[in-house]
């Protein structure tokens, strides 16, 4: 029998996690306690805000359902270890979708897991090789969650930055926000070093540290940090304007191209026009225009255009192998 109230909670509150209905019955054989007993504690439950919904008859039942509010979860060892490696094998590669909701997550539920369990956690991501995009934009999760508590908690960051030509810092930061693009992520931070904001790609920082020290959160000179971002990134590339046509309707075309690319242009319920700003290759513009995986004319620049079909070719005479 289960005596201490707030543990039998929280082992009545993990059964009902279980997605199935509980006979009253059950659940008091299960806790060594009386029907009765069973009744207050979903009522305590209740008053904490955990929806639980009863079932008239002899042996009423109950169930957790969905509320208006995320109440606290209880996770076993396993759930909790299957969760984190889940989150730390996305977060440590900037693919679309992972954004730094995921990685506020992991960084509260790498805080409060005991350490037999981080240590599962680690002996099974060291176990696991995942399949890079090949563009060397890995990164370590621990890096993601430092900075993501950071973040949360106003305090300032330090770390070691590698620029793009090399050159080695030491950066001290009020960290504001974390961006992915789907290839990669980045930091947007007030840099107390160089008295301005900056944008940092997350795969040249290393040995992240939180100093403990808080701050008040300055005023972004943008309206997001994903604008800021896009700024930062234009103001220091080269850029070049670029126009394609597809023979799909612009739904379908926004569907398949990744967030940060402009919203096409309908031109009739068939086709569309993408237009917009690029700073990366015509090489890497070209391929991914081509996995839009329609047909599609590319209109401008000139060397997007020869990019185009110079890649349509080779393809091409890569298809056509002859007879084996």
């Amino acid at each position: 029998m289960t005596t201490d109230t707030p543990a039998r909670l929280l082992q009545l509150l993990s059964l009902l996690q279980t997605p199935r209905e509980w006979p009253g019955g059950e659940l008091a054989e299960r806790l060594g306690v009386s029907r009765r007993t069973i009744r207050r504690d979903i009522d305590r439950l209740r008053e904490l805000g955990y929806p639980v919904q009863a079932s008239k008859g002899a042996d009423g039942g109950y169930r957790l359902v969905a509320g208006k509010a995320m109440p606290p979860l209880v996770l076993d060892d396993e759930e909790a270890v299957a969760i984190a490696v889940g989150l730390r094998a996305g977060a440590g590669h900037a693919v679309e979708g992972v954004e730094e909701a995921s990685v506020r997550a992991l960084a509260k539920l790498e805080q409060v897991l005991p350490g037999r369990l981080r240590h599962r956690v680690a002996t099974l991501q060291a176990a696991t090789t995942a399949l890079a995009s090949g563009d060397g934009a890995s990164i370590a999760p621990e890096t993601l969650t430092v900075m993501a508590s950071t973040i949360a908690g106003r305090e300032r960051l330090r770390f070691a930055y590698r620029a793009k030509d090399g050159t080695e810092s030491r950066r001290l930061t009020e960290p504001y926000r974390l961006v992915s693009t789907g290839r990669r992520w980045y930091l947007v931070a007030y840099d107390l070093g160089r008295d301005d904001w900056r944008t940092f790609r997350i795969d040249r920082v290393t040995a992240p540290f939180a100093t403990g020290a808080r701050f008040t959160p300055r005023e972004l000179p943008a309206q997001s940090a994903a604008e800021y971002l896009r700024q930062s990134m234009y103001r220091h590339q080269e850029t070049y304007e670029f126009e394609a046509t597809f023979a799909a309707p612009a739904d379908v075309v926004a569907a398949r191209l990744p967030r940060w690319f402009d919203a096409p242009e309908p031109l009739d319920d068939r086709s569309c026009r993408l237009r917009g700003t690029a700073s990366d290759s015509v090489d890497w513009l070209a391929v991914r225009l081509a996995m839009v995986d329609c047909a599609f004319t590319v209109h401008r620049p000139p060397e997007l255009v020869a990019r185009a079909r110079e890649l349509g070719a080779r393809l091409s005479r890569a298809a056509d192998t002859g007879p084996m």
